[in-house]
């Protein structure tokens, strides 16, 4: 599903505008930005948590030349998806709410 599809199911569900349903979703999503740039963690109910968290500094060989490089550290978006969503994803998303 593209952002297309997803805002015109989104207005359709809801009865808003797709205009009035991309502003929300855009709204959101600047919202989830501002949260992880001061490191706040969002947690979506039924959904999962999206945080920000430091990957260590650590060594990686290149496969090709055998040369070993340092690769520092950085911060990295990770999700941790709901107990009902991971149980879907496992059955082959066949339950749909």
């Amino acid at each position: 599903m593209n952002n297309k599809e997803f805002i015109a199911e989104l207005a359709l569900r809801t009865g808003y505008t797709q205009d009035e349903s991309q502003k929300m979703v855009r709204t959101v999503i600047e919202m989830m930005g501002k949260s992880f740039e001061t490191g706040e963690p969002v947690s979506i109910s039924g959904f999962g948590t999206f945080e920000v968290k430091k990957r260590l500094e650590r060594v990686m060989v290149n496969p090709s030349t055998g040369l070993r490089m340092l690769v520092p550290p950085k911060l990295v978006l990770n999700f941790k998806p709901a107990a009902n969503i991971k149980g879907q994803v496992r059955k082959g998303g066949t339950e749909n709410g």
